[in-house]
């Protein structure tokens, strides 16, 4: 079978998947089954934050760039792609719904939303991206950060999209769009990694100078690297906006671009996989710790007895969740202390330890004596040469 029709049976497959998923976290189910709102949303938000930590990855993982402005690019997106649906496309949607119908006019004027999302951010990374990226290590960190600030305060000024009181958008985004556009993300990074650029970009991660004396130009690699993945976060805000149905700017704070940074340190700098792991993690953690409290006076109750619990532990236990992000905090340090390169460093998690086993060829085996290559073999000794010459 080719490998297109292959890959297209596989996008299929996914895609089908993906439906029969979002029905069933949908507020109808799915045959009478279905999965509590505040875990759906709450798995919803972990592939908004898969986009985020994987398209970062691409900047800092990948190219060694230090970035702190990737909520500003978040913001971007969300916001122009905001300002086309609530003010331009119920109008487009209701003139497209009497020629392909209603739900096709809504899927093509959201991804209409998402494009104009994407490329609007692509071209603030672009803006950004052609000074700061000349600089090296703190000082571009110092840079990005200053410019995600500037772009967050000057959308807090703009009146047509809610300023400070916030913006109400409609709610198009749902499980389906979410992770259809988070493997689309993964599916660009990997093709991007394994390509000709990616090598270009890594070469520049490890040694920038040795890069640049191969004649890479490391400028314009690390600008094309710095848009696309600010074109990846713009589609995420896109995303996170039309999911919550509002936006407002303090989503959007330094603080937010420190948190993705903390998913792909956790995961892992260069690894896939490692920033999908950290972006669960990131995303789960916190609101376990949120209920840790009551299960552990539930598990403690069925151990011991409710009556048999002192009333200083019940109380602490029910004050447990106001110290969960301290908790949270512990944690994170507890781990860089112990794996400081992330819980999968560079490698990447994949199935290929299912594969069998395969026979090396007849053709591949070494030639020489007892299955060792000549190349590999010592040279014979004055005295094996001596015998040779008496045998024959």
């Amino acid at each position: 079978m080719p490998t297109l029709v292959k890959r297209l049976l596989a996008a299929l497959v996914i895609f089908l998947l993906l439906v029969v998923i979002n029905q069933y976290m949908s507020k109808e189910g799915l045959f009478g089954f279905g999965v509590p709102s505040y875990y759906a949303r709450l798995i919803v938000l972990a592939g908004i934050n898969i986009i985020l930590a994987v398209s970062l990855n691409l900047i800092t993982g990948f190219t060694g760039q230090f970035s702190i402005g990737h909520a500003g690019f978040m913001a971007v997106g969300a916001y122009s792609s905001a300002y086309l649906t609530v003010y331009y496309a119920q109008a487009w949607e209701r003139s497209l719904g009497g020629i392909v119908g209603g739900s096709l006019a809504h899927a093509l004027i959201f991804l209409l939303a998402i494009l104009v999302g994407a490329i609007v951010a692509a071209l603030a990374g672009l803006i950004v991206g052609i000074p700061s990226l000349r600089l090296r290590g703190d000082y571009l960190a110092i840079v990005t950060l200053g410019f995600a600030e500037i772009i967050r305060i000057v959308i807090l000024n703009i009146d047509s999209v809610g300023g400070a009181t916030g913006f109400t958008v409609p709610g198009y985004a749902n499980f389906l769009w979410v992770y259809a556009f988070a493997i689309i993300t993964i599916v660009i990074v990997y093709n991007i990694v394994h390509s000709d650029a990616g090598r270009a970009l890594v070469s520049i991660r490890e040694d920038e100078l040795a890069a640049e004396a191969m004649g890479i130009n490391t400028t314009r690699y690390k600008v094309l690297a710095f848009v696309i993945s600010s074109a990846l976060a713009g589609m995420a805000g896109v995303l996170a906006g039309h999911y919550l149905s509002f936006l407002s700017t303090n989503d959007f704070q330094f603080i937010r671009s420190f948190e993705i940074i903390i998913m792909i340190v956790l995961g892992g700098m260069g690894s896939l996989t490692g920033a999908i792991l950290g972006a669960i993690i990131i995303t789960f953690l916190p609101e376990l710790l949120r209920t840790l409290g009551p299960r552990l006076e539930s598990l403690l109750s069925s151990i011991f007895g409710a009556d048999n619990i002192p009333a200083s532990v019940h109380t602490f236990l029910l004050q447990l969740a106001n110290y969960r992000l301290v908790i949270f905090a512990a944690l994170l340090i507890l781990i860089m202390l112990t794996r400081p390169q992330g819980i999968l460093g560079t490698r990447e998690f994949g199935l290929s330890w299912l594969k069998r086993a395969r026979r090396r060829p007849e053709g591949d085996k070494p030639v020489g004596t007892g299955g060792v290559s000549i190349a590999e073999q010592e040279p014979p000794s004055a005295i094996d040469r001596a015998k040779e010459v008496k045998n024959q």
